[in-house]
Formats: structure tokens, C-alpha cells, sequence
């Protein structure tokens, strides 16, 4: 099944910080068992931010600066983004490797906390995130259609 545009229109307000719109959304697709294959959707578009970000030539330094950088902004406390789990999950995205012994909500919980920060240090405009948001779906499209 193909990513559903409430789904990438979900994701993409939650993205351009337009919480409103990101509830509004949110409470459609539960209403509506819309949820799907969403967790694929974020999957991908973590991945895709994670490869703009650091690239092929990347060095496990610029993740952990990274990764410290989102824990000062998006978890004060140090409770939600645990940095090394965090950082390996960002090589597991680089190295197109699974990460194992984690649960997916885990998984899932961090991938939102980091796609978050690799997108507001993007500074995308709305036709920036609009081009990244499609890239995202077509990647998470072609995951759902393989499995």
C-alpha cells in the first residue's frame, strides 16, 4: 500500500512546526484507521535527512556533536534521547543496517526526536520541505511495495 497524503501531509506539518494542522491530521487519520504504514513514511524520511545530513563521507564525530546538539534542544531533561543508542541509529540509517535489540516505538520515538532536529538545522523553505517530503514518500513507497 502506497503512503496516503494525510499521512505525508501529517508528517510534513509536524516537520514545518504547524502543530495545528499536525492535530487536525493526526486526529483524521485515527477517526479513519489511517495510520498504515506510516512508521515506514518516517523510516524513510529519517533516512533521506540522515543521508543529506552526513552524506557517504561522514565522520562518527559530526554524529556525536549532533546528536549532543538535539539532546540540548529537544531533551533537556536527557530522558527521551539516550545518545548512543541515538547515534547508532543514525549509522544504522548511514550504513543502511538494521539496528537491532530495539523495539520499534523506541526506534520510532527517536527517529522523531532526530528528523526533527535534521530539519530545522536544514532551514528548508516550504518548497524545500515540499521536495524533501516527496523523496521521503517515494523511498517509503518503494520500502512497502518490496516487503
Amino acid at each position: 500500500m502506497a503512503m496516503t497524503e494525510d499521512q505525508v501531509l501529517a508528517l510534513r506539518a509536524m516537520l514545518g512546526n504547524d502543530f495545528d494542522q499536525h492535530e487536525y491530521l493526526s486526529g483524521k487519520l485515527d477517526r479513519f484507521n489511517g495510520w498504515g504504514d506510516y512508521p515506514a513514511l518516517v523510516a524513510a524520511a529519517f533516512f533521506e535527512a540522515a543521508h543529506r545530513r552526513f552524506g557517504e563521507s561522514y565522520e562518527k564525530g559530526d554524529i556525536v556533536q549532533f546528536v549532543a546538539a538535539a539532546r540540548a534542544r529537544f531533551d533537556p531533561t536527557g530522558d527521551q534521547l539516550d545518545p548512543v543508542v541515538a547515534e547508532n541509529l543514525i549509522l544504522s540509517a548511514l550504513k543502511d543496517e538494521p539496528l537491532d535489540g530495539l523495539n520499534e516505538g523506541t526506534v520510532a520515538q527517536l527517529q522523531v526526536v532526530l528528523l526533527g532536529a535534521l530539519i530545522a538545522d536544514e532551514n528548508l523553505d516550504d518548497a524545500g520541505l515540499d521536495e524533501f517530503m516527496a523523496d521521503a514518500r517515494e523511498l517509503a513507497d518503494e520500502w512497502v511495495a518490496s516487503e
